[in-house]
């Protein structure tokens, strides 16, 4: 299950769907125009919000379990933001194999839900390689 917010999230999500060829994919998204982009696999649009949206967090929550216990997919990935950061730590719980890779945009440190997924991402990612801090989160080049 790939999951990620708009913009800059989800561009970076699809540039490394190709290391998923031949999987299974579901997609959680929150504009219902993304349905274009995907040539194949499933695609769930949810809501977006952010931390100063408790409420609009809450149904991210109840929608990504919905969609999880549904999916029931071996690995989540993510590029974030709260969507993501969610259905990482849902994930989890569900032994999914879980997979956070850091938006560029995030030059002088760790986005906040990077950080927040710390214990539950299986594999944390960054693009950049001075916040590859004691491998965690690990550096392994640049999606854009």
């Amino acid at each position: 299950m790939a999951v990620s917010s708009g913009g800059g999230h989800w561009v970076q999500l699809k540039r490394v769907m190709k290391a998923f060829d031949g999987c299974d994919l579901a997609f959680v998204t929150v504009n219902e125009a993304y349905r274009d982009d995907v040539e194949r696999g499933r695609v769930h649009i949810i809501n977006d919000a952010t931390r100063w949206n408790p409420i609009g967090v809450l149904l991210i929550v109840f929608r990504i379990a919905q969609i999880l216990w549904a999916e029931r997919p071996n690995v989540v990935i993510s590029t974030g933001a709260a969507p993501g950061c969610v259905a990482i730590i849902l994930g989890r719980f569900l032994r999914a194999r879980t997979i956070w890779l850091d938006s560029i945009a995030n030059v002088e440190r760790v986005s906040l839900s990077g950080t927040l997924v710390r214990h539950f991402a299986r594999l944390r990612l960054t693009q950049w390689s001075h916040l590859a801090l004691d491998g965690d989160p690990e550096y392994a080049g640049k999606v854009f």
